[in-house]
């Protein structure tokens, strides 16, 4: 099969789908792999680091979306992507379309089949395409809070872990999966007070583990906002595979926070689970709500291409080594992930 690798031209985006390694293997398996010239500069990899290990390098998106077959992006495809999509392509990529309405019409116009690495779910219900990137995303969200809660950004003016004779920052984080449980991991390896909410108690259990000032609850809609109000920090990690996210954070619980906290959505890309959360880009990524900080850049893990790219290129290498087969939605994984086709809504959430 021939596999096409565009450049990312989200804002600020600079991961590239396929690691050189990675599209060595596809080469040695017997397809061909086009990149556009200059995909992977922002991650570290040169043109010439492809061809040494097979990859045709090509000029221009045209190029490569002219003449490959399966499209392996990171973002979902945006104007001056969606020019070049045609029926017979096969889209592989984060797609969040129960957030972008618009965008599934523009997909369903076209006809192709788009597998969403977001949808693509193992029998045991994983996410094994949306794990790296949350893990990430969990990161960076606090590292980016912790930074925003100094006075000089508009923040509170607070040490997270605190002093002698001083309190420690609260942080409260709304959901305990990949992405809630590393920024709860993150926030707790400071010293921070942390307060997880999740509905599963296997979950729960894991994040009381990880430390004294960690305590986990269940999300009652009155114990979140009690705890939200009392926060420093507050992080939005919920998820509902292929669904827009539920507002679990109502616009009263944010105005009732002190002047100067932050709040970080990683949810943002399926809608966010805050009510006053709006899309953001690197380019501009904060806006104020009720003297609350809000950080909802949708691709969070975009600011650290190189490890980004490389943990998301091993995690779908084995996904597109099967796509490149003719029968490949025999894989059940693969067949959950079809977000559309051929003019037609296929997961059921996005219906």
């Amino acid at each position: 099969m021939r596999i096409g690798i565009p450049t990312e031209i989200k804002t600020l985006e600079g991961r590239v789908a396929l690691v050189p390694a990675a599209c060595g293997d596809l080469v040695r398996a017997g397809n061909e792999v086009l990149v556009q010239s200059g995909a992977g500069l922002k991650s570290g990899f040169t043109d010439e680091d492809f061809e040494r290990v097979g990859v045709r390098i090509v000029p221009d998106a045209q190029s490569v979306y002219g003449q490959a077959e399966l499209m392996v992006k990171v973002k979902e495809p945006i104007a001056g992507d969606l020019d070049h999509l045609r029926p017979e392509h096969l889209l592989f990529c984060y797609l969040h379309l129960a957030a972008e309405p618009s965008l599934t019409e523009r997909l369903l116009a076209i006809g192709l089949t788009g597998v969403a690495f977001e949808t693509v779910e193992e029998d045991n219900g994983s996410l094994p395409l949306l794990a790296p990137m949350s893990n990430i995303a969990g990161r960076i969200g606090v590292q980016v809070a912790t930074h925003l809660l100094h006075q000089p950004q508009g923040g509170r003016g607070i040490l997270l872990g605190g002093l002698p004779a001083a309190d420690r920052g609260h942080v409260v984080v709304l959901g305990a999966g990949a992405a809630g449980g590393n920024a709860a991991r993150l926030a707790a390896a400071t010293g921070a007070r942390v307060t997880v909410f999740d509905k599963r108690q296997d979950r729960l259990a894991e994040m009381m583990a990880i430390g004294p000032n960690v305590t986990a609850l269940y999300p009652y809609a009155e114990t979140v906002g009690d705890f939200v109000a009392s926060a420093d920090m507050v992080v939005g990690a919920v998820l509902v595979t292929g669904a827009r996210a539920p507002h679990v954070v109502t616009r009263e619980m944010i105005t009732a926070m002190a002047d100067g906290s932050v709040v970080v959505d990683i949810s943002v890309d399926q809608g966010g689970c805050f009510e006053t959360t709006r899309p953001t880009t690197y380019a501009d990524p904060t806006y104020q709500v009720g003297g609350v900080t809000h950080f909802a850049v949708t691709n969070m893990p975009g600011a650290v291409p190189r490890t980004s790219s490389q943990a998301l290129s091993a995690a779908i290498l084995p996904y597109v080594q099967r796509m490149a087969r003719p029968d490949w939605e025999h894989a059940a994984p693969l067949a959950r992930g079809v977000n559309v086709r051929g003019g037609e809504i296929i997961h059921p959430a996005l219906r």
